[in-house]
């Protein structure tokens, strides 16, 4: 990973310096080899590209379907070649599984449920040194452009990634444009705008929605300066649109996906995962990644 050999008396020197005062460049220097290390359990190191399952529906949503047995569900996306789960910090606690294939672990730290007053009104629960603790690989903060409580989600963001910037730790942020003002949240130049929001706030990922073509989201990957990904948003009519929407997502300059519902909630989880891993790792086309669901 290192263009050359690390210099031990130099990381000893450095190690000292910290603890002497953590505001020393030293830090800065490890905190960014840290965040290289982390993103490469997260992103494919060959690729560069990566198929995350965010599986953190349970605070919004209840146990729905495809996560009742959170560890089932882990070790079947794992066992499709996810590279990364997004969880709260609770199901960590409880069902970290010690066996099976290992995947990335991203911690979210914003919450709000469904039943609450404003779904859309997400706020901090959980923080980044929590994460840390629990052996995190990242953190996620969802934010909802256009929501009554926006700005407080903005701030939210703002703090977290100068927290994770101290640390290394790298920064998945999903951003959405949803609330009064936004009548289609489609609309590429809204989903241009929350991207781009994240982008500026020092997300090192993006996530956001398709905006249904790839002219339209090659400008929205165009105008965010790091890397995007797709959300797959509710379960869809068919796993070919799920698998169409990949092919031109990739086309247009995402990186990967970060998928659930259309995942877990799957007759096959790890077929679907393997298929979308295969579009987006290899490159494969909608009828190659099709025949992946019949294996």
């Amino acid at each position: 990973m290192f263009k050359q050999p690390l210099n031990t008396d130099f990381l000893r020197s450095t190690h000292i310096l910290m603890l002497k005062n953590p505001t020393t460049m030293g830090v800065v220097w490890l905190s960014e080899i840290g965040k290289r290390i982390r993103l490469e359990r997260i992103i494919d190191r060959k690729t560069k590209r990566t198929v995350i399952v965010p599986i953190d529906h349970g605070l919004t949503m209840g146990p729905i379907a495809g996560i009742e047995d959170m560890t089932d569900t882990i070790n079947k996306v794992a066992e499709g070649g996810a590279n990364a789960v997004v969880l709260h910090k609770g199901i960590v606690r409880a069902g970290h599984r010690g066996y099976g294939k290992d995947i990335g672990l991203i911690i979210h730290l914003s919450g709000s449920t469904s039943l609450g007053p404003d779904p859309q009104s997400k706020v901090p629960v959980a923080t980044v040194e929590e994460a840390l603790r629990l052996g995190a690989d990242a953190v996620s903060v969802h934010v909802n452009v256009g929501a009554a409580n926006e700005p407080e989600q903005l701030q939210s963001l703002g703090q977290v990634a100068e927290t994770c910037a101290t640390w290394g730790l790298p920064l998945f942020a999903m951003m959405y444009p949803r609330g009064p003002k936004i009548k289609v949240e489609h609309d590429p130049t809204m989903v241009g705008h929350a991207a781009r929001v994240g982008a500026e706030l020092g997300a090192d990922i993006v996530k956001t929605v398709y905006t249904g073509d790839i002219n339209s989201f090659r400008k929205v990957v165009r105008g965010c300066p790091v890397p995007i990904v797709i959300a797959g948003g509710p379960k869809m009519a068919t796993e070919r649109d799920v698998l169409q929407m990949t092919v031109e997502a990739v086309k247009a300059g995402a990186i990967g996906v970060s998928i659930g519902r259309n995942v877990f909630q799957h007759r096959n989880p790890i077929a679907m995962t393997r298929a979308l891993a295969k579009i987006v790792h290899e490159g494969a086309t909608v009828e190659r990644a099709m025949r992946e669901l019949k294996r």
